[in-house]
């Protein structure tokens, strides 16, 4: 009779512990989510990348601008254009290889975290806050809203994934 109740104590305290993972794994799943979905994007625009190589970039964008009836002359777009114009084609390489690159980290971080796997918590943590500090630099150097923005959604998977490792931890 007293072993009968000990497992059940043990299958009661441990339905409780996952379903407190389980809460907390939908935080996880969500930074899974976010970096499939970068991880994806990232993939389309290096394969989008490589389709321009291919094409002379100024007169691809300047089309996709007559067929949008946007204003060549406004401000903004003269100045896209002219950005545009310095890109050459082994500088666009470079970007292209660094979009594969990221896009393949994502790739891999959200796939594990989805999975649950402990390392890509680690790996997500390392990679994450290893980019902080630039973009610190890159919001002191140039602000903007959306920078402001990743960066304390970046700050908060850290501290989140940081938090779940402890409580793990101290849990298991």
């Amino acid at each position: 009779m007293a072993a009968g109740s000990r497992k059940a104590r043990k299958s009661k305290s441990a339905s409780e512990g996952g379903s407190e993972r389980h809460a907390h794994s939908r935080g996880l799943l969500l930074i899974a989510a976010f970096k499939l979905f970068k991880g994806f994007a990232l993939l389309a625009l290096g394969l989008g990348a490589r389709h321009l190589l291919s094409q002379d970039l100024s007169a691809n964008v300047e089309h996709w601008l007559d067929l949008l009836r946007i204003d060549p002359h406004n401000y903004y777009i003269h100045r896209l254009l002219e950005k545009i114009a310095d890109v050459d084609p082994r500088k666009l390489k470079q970007l292209r290889a660094g979009t594969f690159f990221y896009a393949a980290l994502f790739l891999i971080e959200g796939t594990g975290l989805a999975l649950r796997q402990r390392w890509a918590e680690y790996v997500t943590i390392v990679s994450t806050s290893s980019l902080i500090p630039i973009e610190v630099y890159e919001i002191v150097k140039h602000y903007s809203v959306p920078k402001v923005a990743f960066l304390v959604i970046n700050i908060a998977v850290v501290v989140y994934l940081i938090y779940e490792l402890r409580r793990n931890r101290s849990g298991a």
